[in-house]
């Protein structure tokens, strides 16, 4: 059975700033349709009905009531880790880390708010359908795992942000194995990215999300 695709909006004015998280939310959730707008005004005029939003700050302060109660998310976007008053108790987002950190958060906050997996009933107004509607593990292989048990633990120590040197002291092994193993993961999932690796890792089950 095909299911409908999570709708998300991204409203920022800046037209990179959308389209780089664009890319990285649909890495992470590709279960998802992501559409990005500069204003509000172009959200609405599209005619969707999006159920999360990543909103910049100053938008969502200029439209909080449209974001705030029924059934839309909204996850707002800032530059710092500093508490903004009038944001206190909406979900934030700190843009100005690197992209390991930044999708580590995504990751955290996904997982907050659907310890299962995004479901697809939460999906509004959709005329798109994806053969990705496996909720809990979106990144997983149809075919089980094509990591041995080694590659594995390689995987899961790359994820909780050790150094080769570091995984070869833990897994009392040598460095050039590490390395061996380390070549082989990539070259069988197709990742090269720390990030990308991280994300394969959190959806497979690998790694806890807290543990990153």
């Amino acid at each position: 059975m095909e299911h409908p695709r999570l709708q998300i909006a991204i409203i920022t004015p800046s037209v990179l700033m959308n389209l780089g998280l664009k890319s990285i939310l649909e890495r992470i959730v590709p279960i998802a349709e992501v559409c990005t707008f500069t204003s509000v005004e172009e959200m609405n005029a599209s005619g969707e009905q999006f159920f999360h939003h990543f909103v910049s700050a100053q938008i969502f302060i200029e439209h909080n009531s449209l974001f705030l109660g029924g059934r839309r998310k909204p996850i707002v976007l800032t530059d710092s880790e500093a508490p903004i008053a009038s944001l206190a108790g909406i979900p934030h987002l700190n843009i100005a880390q690197n992209e390991s950190a930044l999708i580590r958060d995504i990751l955290r906050l996904h997982h907050g708010a659907h310890p299962e997996g995004m479901h697809p009933d939460m999906s509004c107004k959709s005329h798109h359908h994806s053969p990705h509607h496996q909720m809990s593990h979106p990144m997983s292989s149809h075919n089980g795992d094509v990591l041995s048990a080694r590659e594995i633990e390689v995987l899961t120590l790359i994820a909780k942000g050790l150094l080769n040197k570091e995984i070869a002291d833990r897994l009392n092994i040598g460095l050039t194995t590490v390395i061996s193993h380390r070549r082989n993961i990539v070259e069988k999932l197709g990742m090269r990215s720390v990030s990308a690796l991280t994300i394969y890792a959190v959806m497979k089950g690998y790694v806890n999300i807290n543990e990153i």
